[in-house]
């Protein structure tokens, strides 16, 4: 016995480069419609920004040496994966579909810095591709 549990994510983290906080709140808010939280004050002097949607929370943090994340990823699970892609094809951001994951419909996209972002739902009973 461990003596401890997982209860669920908190949030995860993406870094950005310093001074791009306002196209991040663009995507972040703008295109996705997240909300943007307050920092708190000792952590909002170092720069970035934080979003909430739904149980979803985003940390973006400010690094010197930035360099987006093509391989790491977090996994945003989302209602209607179809009207999102359709959405962000709309404002601009390539969508790549993914068939890979069997019992899930999934699409990678970037955010407006390269950080690679996934998005995913649970397939249907019964339905294949």
């Amino acid at each position: 016995m461990t003596g401890f549990t997982f209860e669920r994510l908190d949030h995860v983290q993406l870094d950005i480069p310093a001074g791009t906080e306002d196209r991040c709140r663009a995507f972040w808010s703008g295109v996705l419609g997240m909300t943007e939280l307050p920092k708190p004050s000792v952590l909002a002097a170092r720069g970035g920004c934080w979003f909430r949607g739904g149980g979803v929370e985003v940390h973006l943090g400010v690094v010197p040496d930035f360099r987006p994340s093509v391989k790491g990823h977090p996994g945003i699970q989302v209602g209607s994966l179809d009207a999102l892609a359709d959405h962000l094809a709309a404002h601009g951001h390539e969508v790549l579909w993914d068939t890979n994951v069997p019992g899930r419909r999934r699409f990678h996209a970037a955010d407006p810095l390269g950080n690679r972002l996934e998005f995913l739902e649970p397939r249907a009973a019964g339905t294949e591709a």
